[in-house]
């Protein structure tokens, strides 16, 4: 398992179906060791933090393997790293994984929390409004994670999967509970039983009860 790149971005404005956006998803490359501390990545920062970054959502990481399905589903689409709005594009990892798993990166340890719930400044970064249910509906959503200790990482570093989280719940769970109803009551349940359940997920599920 390896980072593949490191991806950051800052906030621009843009005109998208008749209103203006502010959007920090249009991220690129970066060479070089990246600072990680407090909630983010140096150089890196979100246009809405109602909704975007914070502790749960400090550093976001996509399969770089989920690329060539995208490569087929958007031809012609320019498809660079970093193009689903991802710090980390990474190698041997996906949903499978499990929340509260920790990952040492670099000399930076993350804790995994929560799928992406995938927003409509998808269809924004890539100029087609369907692409926020085609992102769900695949269920390549990536995951995000908190930022246990900082540190610095790089392209090509190594990932080490040093603990298996005391949660069963997986990645591809919260995608199942979130996007497939009806929702298994049983699978609701674990996933709210999870300890560090951030308030948006928390709400979304009490909510569809």
């Amino acid at each position: 398992m390896r980072v593949i790149s490191v991806n950051v971005g800052r906030p621009q404005t843009l005109e998208w179906q008749g209103r203006t956006v502010s959007t920090a998803i249009f991220k690129a490359p970066v060479a070089g060791a990246v600072v990680v501390r407090g909630q983010n990545l140096a150089g890196d920062e979100q246009a809405d933090l109602t909704v975007h970054g914070g502790r749960h959502k400090a550093v976001y990481l996509y399969p770089s393997e989920h690329y060539a399905y995208w490569r087929a589903e958007l031809p012609g689409v320019e498809l660079g790293w970093g193009a689903f709005g991802e710090n980390l594009t990474v190698e041997g990892l996906d949903e499978s994984i499990a929340v509260g798993d920790l990952l040492e990166v670099g000399t930076a340890l993350l804790r995994v929390t929560e799928a992406r719930m995938p927003c409509y400044k998808l269809g924004l970064r890539f100029g087609r409004p369907d692409m926020t249910k085609r992102f769900l509906q695949s269920r390549r959503t990536g995951f995000y994670a908190a930022i246990e200790r900082e540190g610095e990482l790089r392209a090509g570093d190594e990932i080490r999967h040093l603990l298996r989280g005391a949660s069963d719940v997986t990645i591809a769970d919260m995608v199942q509970i979130y996007g497939f109803p009806p929702r298994d009551p049983a699978l609701a349940a674990r996933v709210l039983a999870l300890p560090d359940l951030s308030a948006p997920w928390r709400e979304f599920l009490t909510s569809h009860q």
